[in-house]
C-alpha cells in the first residue's frame, strides 16, 4: 500500500513540475500563469494535450516543439523529474504527518524562486510572501494540534537575521550590501519551516554549496570574481537537504560528539 501511495505521489510531482516550469517561464515576464494555455514560446502554438504528459513528451518529441521544430530545453523536464524525486523522498521520510503536506506545499515554491533567482537575479515578494503566508498558517495548524510553534518562529528571525547582519556587515565594511535583500526573504521563509536548529545547519550547508558555485563558475564559466552569483539557490538547496535529510545529520552529530 505505502509503495502504491508513493506512485500516487510521484505523479503528482511530475505533474505539480510541469505547472511550476509555467510559473517560471511567466512570473518574471509579468503574464498569467493561467491563460493563455501551454504554448510553443517560438511559434505560439497551443501545445496539446498528449505532448504535455510530464517527462514523457519530451522524450517522445526529442526535446522539440512539434509543430516548428525548435528545440525544447532539457530543463523543462528536468524540474519536473526533479519535483517528483523531491516529493517522493518526502513522503518516505514523513509519511502520513502534517509535516509532509507543509513540506509537498512549500517544495513548488522553494522550487520557482531558485529557479527565477537564477535566471533573472530577482527574487519575486508574490512568490516569497505567499509562501510565508503559507508557513505562517502552517504555525497555526501546528498550534491548533498542540505542538510547540515558538521553535519554528525563531527559525524565522535567525534565518533572516543572520543574512541582514551579513548585508549591514558588507555595506560597512566593503561599501557594498554582499547578498540581496530577497535573500534575507528566502532565508527567513525556509526559516520559518525548518525550524531553529536545522535553519543554523541550513545557513552552513549554503554557505559551502554557494562557494561550489562560485568555484565553478570561476573555473568553468570564466566568470571574474566581480561577478555576480544569485544566493537564492544556494540557501534553497540547503534547505531541501534538511527538509529530507536534517534530522539524521543532527542526531548523527548529537550522538557522535554529546554521547556522555
Amino acid at each position: 500500500m505505502e509503495s502504491i501511495i508513493g506512485i500516487y505521489i510521484f505523479i503528482l510531482g511530475l505533474l505539480i513540475g510541469s505547472f511550476l516550469n509555467v510559473c517560471i517561464y511567466r512570473i518574471p515576464r509579468g503574464e498569467s500563469i493561467s491563460y493563455p494555455p501551454s504554448h510553443c514560446t517560438s511559434c505560439g502554438k497551443k501545445i496539446k494535450r498528449y505532448d504535455l504528459i510530464p517527462v514523457i513528451s519530451w522524450i517522445f518529441l526529442k526535446g522539440k516543439c512539434r509543430n516548428c521544430g525548435e528545440k525544447i530545453s532539457i530543463r523543462y523536464a528536468l524540474v519536473e523529474l526533479i519535483t517528483a524525486v523531491l516529493f517522493i523522498l518526502t513522503y518516505f521520510q514523513y509519511g502520513y504527518s502534517i509535516y509532509l503536506v507543509k513540506y509537498l506545499i512549500l517544495i513548488p515554491f522553494l522550487i520557482v524562486i531558485a529557479m527565477i533567482d537564477y535566471d533573472t537575479m530577482e527574487v519575486y515578494a508574490t512568490t516569497t510572501w505567499l509562501a510565508i503566508a503559507v508557513g505562517i498558517i502552517s504555525l497555526g495548524v501546528n498550534l491548533y494540534l498542540g505542538e510547540p510553534v515558538i521553535d519554528y518562529i525563531y527559525g524565522g528571525l535567525l534565518g533572516a537575521g543572520i543574512i541582514i547582519f551579513i548585508i549591514l556587515i558588507s555595506k560597512l565594511i566593503l561599501g557594498t550590501e554582499g547578498m540581496g535583500w530577497g535573500d534575507v526573504e528566502i532565508c527567513g521563509l525556509c526559516g520559518l519551516f525548518l525550524g531553529f536548529k536545522l535553519t543554523f545547519v541550513m545557513i552552513f550547508f549554503s554557505f559551502i554549496i554557494g562557494g561550489v558555485i562560485g568555484v565553478y563558475l570561476l573555473k568553468v564559466k570564466k566568470k571574474n570574481g566581480r561577478s555576480e552569483m544569485a544566493f537564492g539557490p544556494s540557501i534553497i538547496m540547503a534547505t531541501l537537504f534538511m527538509i529530507i535529510w536534517g534530522d539524521k545529520i543532527l542526531n548523527w552529530y548529537l550522538d557522535t560528539f554529546y554521547k556522555y
